[in-house]
């Protein structure tokens, strides 16, 4: 049986006092803090949310589903550039990836980068023509002869 790497994770226990540490995760412990981060996710606490994911992705860096995960936490907590930079990391590992494409534009046009972002929008619609993403992406409309 494999063992995971050591995670450490400091909990603080009081103002001048020594923090303690968890120095082991498992894979079990693991997929049930990610599970918990969307949970947080979806009850809109990315502080949370991030505080588990930042384990998950110390043991496992080359999760890309823990990546998007914490790019949308960043996202959600109006931390634009770590969920640009979260956001590139997945597309550089899967490039037809729509929905980071799509999360990436959003994350963009709310740091009112535009041009960039209509790029991955319409990158996006490509990849995927899910209606919102096509709408989102403000294709020219066909023109008339």
């Amino acid at each position: 049986m494999r063992r995971s790497a050591p995670v450490h994770r400091n909990f603080h226990t009081g103002p001048g006092e020594e923090a303690a540490t968890v120095s082991e995760a498992t894979p079990e412990t693991l997929v049930i803090e990610f599970r918990a981060a969307e949970q947080l996710i979806n009850a809109r606490d990315p502080r949370g949310a991030l505080k588990l994911l930042d384990t998950v992705i110390a043991a496992h860096p080359e999760n890309t589903a823990a990546r998007l995960l914490r790019a949308r936490a960043f996202f959600l907590g109006a931390q634009l550039r770590p969920a640009e930079m979260e956001f590139q990391t997945v597309l550089e590992r899967e490039p037809d990836n729509a929905f980071a494409h799509f999360a990436l534009a959003r994350t963009l046009q709310r740091a009112d980068r535009k041009d960039e972002a209509r790029r991955h929008f319409r990158l996006a619609a490509a990849l995927d023509p899910r209606p919102d993403f096509v709408e989102a992406a403000d294709f020219d409309p066909p023109r008339s002869s």
